[in-house]
């Protein structure tokens, strides 16, 4: 590879990767199998080896570079799994916790201007005695139905305690500056610590805003929400945390302190933590223990950044970092699949493509040496004295073979662990999706189930058809739409069905909502209960598909009077498409969507699958999704390899709880990893049949492929094969003509017995057999061919291996034009099943002379 392996990397962290470490010492072993081939070689017949030694020293040399290399990259990618693995999951979290913080400052401004607990507060600063109790049960039924809040509390300007829901609390006045700084706030103020107004509580999250008189604008007081975020932590980090609870899941302060500990006995809150805010792979050392450190940072939501300074961070031990096992999804796939997969490794994985590139390249540097060697020890081209070579080359063969063998084991290791890390990558993000969409339609739930309970709507209906409440309520929806910005469109319908009151285009007032809907909505049993339409087109926004969440108005006097009914309609559209776009971050080889159990979908980040088209998706991994609650594996979609991860939205807090009227909806992620490859593109990157011939007798051919076809020289017009790395090209020709090969050395086995010129032309050999245009290969062979007193080079895509066949086994070919074809005859191998074409050699340099050569 061309750069340096990390060799600190490697000493933090290679003794605690057992396997990383059986692998790097089977490698070893061959590496000393190498110089023991060497050291036979120079023993037993330095004479016939002197040519091959140089070739075996650079392999070998070049096989330990490739080891450190390998090695290096195993820990490296394995170090990378774990940290982003953990990044993952700390930043998943916090994005969640921060969105949901985000719904409570619309919640606290929202309730701060709730007309019935302002004008509450007003008769109470006029001096007048309010129903109390009333007040009371109305911040009861908020906090049951944004079940989010453990506690609500109306404070006087000094502090006195005016109202609460939680009846147990003995608190008359607080001291809590938040009092102070939050009336002299211009909107809502945000508190984290310990506070009287939540006693016994570490930490307190509590959310303010001063409330005003309705009509003078004079404040009368604040209004707290306190947010019990323990129980939303335990939530999130219960399900980003970790199933084998080999790392610990932290929230820290802005002073990286911990707040919460997903294990406390592991980690306190309250102590000290190193951080990583770099995003580097150096173990970080806690109370006398290595870690490896995952730091998540806020990204706001909506220009709400969360808390000063709040992360969260996952710690690793280094012990048993690298001891998770995960499914072998390589070894899962079949050998076709699994072949596609890897010929698209430069897009998904650089450092394994340039390993696979250099595995390659050791291999044909010892299957050329072992060629070079069949060819001069040929009888054609070494005489009787050729054969003492052969045991050698022998061995050469079969450590090449086993040295192949351990590379590609290897890398079949390293790319496990890529497969691994994407479909990890993969599921946490499907189960994003689907965390933020419960966690969104949840607060839907709630939002129209608590407006529905507003006295001035309740009064409108019940007081039937007058224009001037209906446009009392007009006024009212917009405000309320006006925060609450994820909404399209917000209605109340009469007892009728008719909508009298609406947000957005004024031409859905006078119309009506489907009967089925209104039974619904009318036969709601509480005011806890609402009503989702099943997601699908609707005239309310525009024919588009959506959700519409309903909630009954009832009578102010008659709880049991229904008078009708409000409608909120989801923005989907836009709001969808945002949990989708922040899954995939804008990854154009990935695409998220949210789909119905069947597959259909709801949004999507692919333009060619709108909704309510069918995602062409392998049902089963839906419907394993659908049982389990999550899958994940490798697929072939759209003609790509994909990994594929889904996740079942499965409730968040009593959303989705029992039996609830939600529609199911699966989250679906697929990251593309390259187009499907074609029969024959698998079949030329399987290589070459494997050709058997053991005649003692005949003549011998050197064999290599071109253009996907298996072809043969007689071995005595063979000289040897060099890489095409070292041919200096030249500017491009009509003919086949392509470079230039410096050749000087000696030929044969003796000194002095035949020089090769200076240089030699290079031809390609695909383009003079088929007479088309050819891309060179990179990774090509040049066989430097000699007929007479010509050589030539001629580039073919590999060399194969030189095989003795009876001349039986020739026949000539005979065809039209035999004298321009560059083929003499065929050879029939492995008992006729296989075909080789034998070029002339003689006719290829005529071909490229473009005259007579003399034998």
């Amino acid at each position: 590879m061309n750069q340096e392996p990390d060799t600190d990397l490697v000493e933090s962290f290679l003794p605690y990767m057992q396997d990383v470490v059986r692998r790097q010492t089977a490698l070893h072993e061959l590496h000393q199998t190498w110089r023991l081939i060497e050291a036979s070689a120079k023993m037993n017949c330095p004479l016939e080896a002197r040519l091959l030694l140089p070739a075996v020293l650079a392999t070998r040399t070049g096989l330990v570079q490739l080891e450190r290399d390998l090695v290096a990259n195993m820990v490296s990618e394995k170090v990378r799994q774990v940290r982003r693995e953990a990044a993952t999951r700390a930043q998943y979290a916090l994005d969640l916790l921060v969105r949901n913080l985000f719904e409570r400052t619309a919640d606290v401004g929202f309730l701060a201007a709730d007309l019935d607990l302002c004008r509450f507060l007003a008769r109470l600063a006029a001096g007048e005695a309010p129903d109390r109790e009333a007040a009371r049960r109305r911040l009861v039924a908020y906090r049951d139905k944004y079940t989010v809040y453990d506690d609500i509390v109306l404070l006087a300007p000094d502090g006195a305690v005016l109202l609460r829901a939680d009846a147990g609390a003995t608190l008359e006045r607080s001291s809590d500056p938040l009092v102070e700084a939050t009336l002299a706030a211009p909107g809502y103020v945000e508190t984290c610590r310990a506070s009287d107004l939540r006693p016994g509580a570490p930490h307190a999250l509590l959310y303010s805003q001063a409330m005003r008189d309705p009509d003078s604008g004079a404040i009368l007081g604040v209004l707290c929400l306190s947010f019990s975020f323990e129980h939303e932590l335990d939530a999130i980090f219960t399900a980003y945390g970790g199933a084998d609870r080999r790392a610990n899941m932290l929230l820290l302060d802005a002073d990286d302190r911990v707040v919460k500990s997903l294990d406390p006995l592991w980690i306190a809150p309250g102590v000290r933590v190193p951080v990583n805010l770099d995003d580097d792979l150096a173990a970080r050392l806690f109370a006398g223990r290595e870690y490896l450190v995952a730091t998540g940072i806020s990204q706001g939501y909506q220009g709400y950044p969360g808390p000063p300074g709040w992360k969260t961070q996952v710690m690793v031990p280094l012990e048993l970092a690298f001891r998770s096992a995960h499914p072998d999804a390589a070894a899962q796939l079949a050998p076709r699949m699994l072949q596609g997969l890897l010929s698209h490794a430069h897009t998904f994985s650089p450092a394994l493509h340039a390993l696979m590139s250099s595995v390659l390249g050791a291999t044909q540097a010892i299957k050329r040496i072992v060629w070079n060697g069949k060819v001069t020890s040929s009888g054609a081209a070494a005489g009787n004295s050729g054969g003492r070579l052969d045991p050698v080359l022998d061995q050469i063969t079969e450590t090449g073979e086993r040295s192949d063998e351990a590379f590609s084991k290897s890398i079949q290791g390293l790319y496990q662990t890529v497969l691994a890390s994407s479909l990890q990558e993969a599921g946490a993000t499907a189960q994003l999706l689907v965390d933020m969409l419960d966690r969104s339609l949840y607060e839907r739930a709630n939002d129209c189930r608590w407006w529905a309970l507003a006295g001035q709507l309740r009064q409108a209906l019940a007081d039937g058809d007058d224009p001037e409440q209906a446009e009392a309520i007009g006024v009212l929806l917009g405000h309320i739409n006006g925060l609450y910005t994820v909404y399209s469109r917000l209605f109340v319908y009469d007892r009728s069905g008719r909508i009298v009151a609406a947000t957005g285009s004024q031409d859905v007032v006078g119309s009506r909502i489907a009967s089925d809907t209104l039974g619904a909505v009318c036969g709601l049993r509480s005011e806890m209960d609402h009503y989702a339409e099943p997601f699908g087109a609707s005239a309310l926004y525009d024919g588009r598909p959506t959700f519409v969440y309903h909630a009954a108005i009832r009578h102010p006097e008659r709880e049991a009077a229904v008078v009708g009914g409000i409608g909120i309609v989801f923005d989907s559209a836009t709001e969808l498409r945002n949990m989708l776009d922040s899954g995939v971050a804008g990854r154009a080889d990935m695409q998220a969507f949210l789909v119905s159990p069947d597959g259909r979908v709801l949004c999507g980040t692919d333009p060619d699958q709108p909704a309510g088209t069918q995602l062409a998706l392998d049902r089963s991994l839906l419907e394993a999704a659908a049982r389990h609650g999550a899958a994940r594996r490798i697929v072939e979609h759209a003609g790509q390899y994909c990994v594929a991860a889904c996740a079942r939205a499965g409730g968040y807090r009593e959303f989705r709880a029992g039996a609830s009227r939600e529609e199911p909806v699966l989250s679906v992620l697929l990251q593309s990893f390259g187009p499907v490859r074609e029969e024959a593109e698998l079949a030329a990157l399987a290589g070459a049949e494997r050709v058997r011939s053991e005649h003692e007798h005949g003549r011998d051919y050197a064999l290599f492929q071109v253009a996907g076809a298996l072809m043969a020289l007689d071995a005595g017009v063979v000289i040897e094969a060099l890489p095409f790395a070292r041919v200096k090209r030249t500017p491009p020709t009509d003919g086949a003509r392509i470079g230039m090969l410096d050749v000087e050395a000696e030929l044969g086995q003796h000194p002095g017995q035949v020089r090769r010129p200076g240089f030699v032309w290079v031809f390609d050999l695909a383009r003079l057999v088929s007479g088309r245009a050819h891309a060179p290969r990179a990774d090509g062979q040049v066989i430097l061919v000699r007929h007479g007193a010509t050589t030539v080079g001629l580039l073919v895509d590999d060399v194969h291996s030189v095989q003795r066949f009876d001349p039986a086994e020739s026949t000539a070919i005979g065809l039209a034009g035999d004298d321009v074809a560059l083929a003499a005859s065929l050879i029939k191998a492995n008992g006729g099943a296989l075909l080789i074409q034998e070029l002339s050699a003689q006719r290829i340099l005529e071909r490229v002379c473009g005259a007579p050569v003399a034998a």
